[in-house]
């Protein structure tokens, strides 16, 4: 390859990192995939033509592809007096917001331990509508993720709440609030982490790409990443099975 070619091809892809790095400063762990379509008008504007492998290998040459990791820290605890629900969902279309919000809890590491994120997410959208970080796994976190949830949606008749068996759920304080609401309750039966597929995707994306898998100093510095991790969530990320939308587009559009 003669040296003009290889000059031009060197400056094409510094320019391709410097898009990619620009765009990771608020989404650090983008996959290829959607940065081929996140940044499709910026490649347009510099006039650079970037098919899908150039992009993976400029992205491995340079060592930023993302990595995957497994997290398993136990927070569901099903053996209780409380009553059960059975799983309402299971063969159900979803095709509008707030017909089915979907919790779970998923635990952040600190210094001094273990937080814990109660998160509840909407299943149409996948927009995150509530969600309370606390320093244990008390009933008192999901219950402020449910509450904030109830308080900022427009609409939540037929609205079915989708949960894991855990004791949280359970409880009565907290069925007694849907309840209340008139909101369905519906829960997962017997492989809880199928059942309760998308609440768990949500989890693992806070974590693999908004490095909520860090240890943070303490419970106030964990707050405020997890704040801006779901904001970024909920506004900048697209998502692959919502046609390259984000989830608060969608919510907003069909809400």
């Amino acid at each position: 390859m003669s040296k003009c070619r290889t000059d031009k091809r060197k400056k094409i892809e510094q320019q391709i990192v410097a898009i990619v790095r620009k765009r990771r400063k608020s989404l650090p762990r983008e996959g290829v995939r959607k940065l081929m379509k996140s940044l499709s008008q910026d490649f347009e504007k510099q006039q650079i033509k970037v098919g899908r492998d150039t992009l993976f290998n400029v992205l491995r040459e340079h060592k930023m592809l993302t990595l995957r990791k497994k997290y398993s820290v136990r927070t569901t605890n099903s053996y209780y007096r409380f009553s059960k629900y059975n799983n309402i969902i299971k063969d159900l279309k979803v095709n509008k917001p707030n017909q089915v919000w979907v919790s779970d809890i998923t635990y952040i590491r600190t210094v001094k331990g273990f937080c814990y994120l109660a998160l509840i997410t909407d299943m149409h959208s996948r927009k995150i509508v509530g969600y309370d970080l606390s320093d244990s796994l008390e009933l008192k976190g999901c219950v402020r993720a449910l509450n904030k949830a109830i308080y900022s949606a427009k609409d939540i008749k037929r609205l079915i709440h989708h949960s894991d068996r855990g004791i949280q759920y359970c409880s009565n304080v907290y069925t007694q609030i849907l309840k209340r609401k008139k909101i369905d309750i519906s829960m997962t039966e017997e492989n809880h982490c199928y059942e309760n597929a998308m609440a768990e995707r949500v989890d693992g994306i806070l974590k693999d790409e908004f490095y909520l898998d860090q240890v943070f100093i303490n419970k106030e510095h964990a707050k405020r990443a997890a704040k801006n991790a779901i904001k970024l969530y909920n506004e900048i990320r697209l998502h692959l099975s919502l046609d390259y939308q984000t989830p608060n587009m969608v919510y907003k559009l069909s809400a």
